[in-house]
């Protein structure tokens, strides 16, 4: 189970008694987590999530909880966090930042469809467009200099093939890291795969774990979604939910010439920031009771993207 800090029922009473929400009847861990401690909570007053912040800077919450604010306020379906009597949504439990946030609605999906993919670009876009014009910044600790540099310290360990993957796509990012850059920018999910959206049928309800979010070209995180939601059987891209998805997004935040232009290396970096992240976590975690991701599914991934037929609805 990946829960790294345990709490007792005690330890969590006392936490909760600011937020006036009634007694505590029931609380778990969840298992799916990576990077944080996350628990589901029943209260008399309904269902919420529980998070203990285990990765990253404390100075970084305040960005988190103001971004959830915005897109609250802004009547998406996200969560946001709760705030204690004494107004504060950033509290401390066990010794890490807790966050006591709303339960969605929902389940995730796992074979999407067209109308699913399409949401899920209309969700996007709306992220987008709610914050840029006015970002709140903050750099990603796994963007651009973070690849080359993990990239280049991974190389040693791989095998000849993996190398022969990945070292050319370290010098595309290289190469068009300027280009990249300069793309047009809002702030990012920078991590909207499957199990991140809830849907009921082909209703979405609910977008979550918004602990990658970051300011950055919106390109990337179009194409981080595409690469996990457009899957075909062998990894490569499903060109219809891939279509309907991208459509959806275009017809709310039109791509610009610098996008299409881009947007072949940009799905190959989405591949590179997981495959990398994925081999990390591998070796960091090894015979811990941590939910470990495959990188080999990115590496596959990037291999596919070798070749990309996918346009960006681009009208000149």
């Amino acid at each position: 189970m990946s829960v790294f800090t345990p709490v007792t029922r005690p330890e969590l009473e006392t936490f909760l008694a600011p937020y006036g929400l009634g007694r505590l009847l029931d609380f778990q861990g969840i298992a799916a987590g990576t990077e944080n401690s996350n628990f589901f909570v029943s209260l008399e007053q309904g269902e919420y999530v529980l998070t203990l912040v285990e990765r990253g800077p404390v100075e970084d919450m305040p960005f988190f909880i103001e971004l959830l604010d915005v897109l609250h306020d802004a009547d998406m379906p996200v969560p946001y966090a709760l705030r204690g009597n004494d107004g504060q949504g950033l509290r401390e439990l066990c010794g890490k930042p807790a966050l006591l946030q709303p339960r969605l609605s929902g389940k995730h999906i796992k074979a999407p469809n067209n109308q699913h993919c399409a949401q899920v670009g209309e969700l996007l876009a709306h992220i987008h467009l709610a914050t840029r014009e006015r970002i709140i910044e903050r750099r990603t600790d796994r963007g651009i200099d973070w690849m080359l540099q993990s990239g280049a310290e991974l190389l040693a360990g791989l095998s000849t093939e993996q190398a022969a993957l990945l070292t050319p796509a370290l010098d595309e990012i290289a190469a068009h890291k300027a280009q990249i850059l300069a793309l047009p920018k809002a702030n990012l999910h920078a991590d909207l795969f499957r199990d991140n959206v809830m849907f009921e049928g082909t209703h979405l309800t609910g977008v979550i774990d918004f602990y990658n979010a970051c300011s950055g070209p919106m390109l990337y995180d179009i194409a981080i979604t595409v690469n996990d939601w457009c899957l075909d059987a062998q990894g490569g891209i499903d060109l219809p939910r891939a279509q309907a998805l991208l459509g959806a997004y275009a017809a709310l935040r039109p791509f610009s010439a610098a996008e299409a232009e881009l947007w072949p290396v940009m799905l190959r970096v989405g591949c590179v920031r997981f495959w990398l992240s994925r081999l990390i976590a591998a070796r960091e975690f090894a015979g811990m009771d941590v939910t470990i991701h495959d990188p080999r599914e990115f590496e596959v991934r990037l291999a596919q993207r070798q070749q990309v037929a996918l346009k960006l609805p681009f009208a000149l």
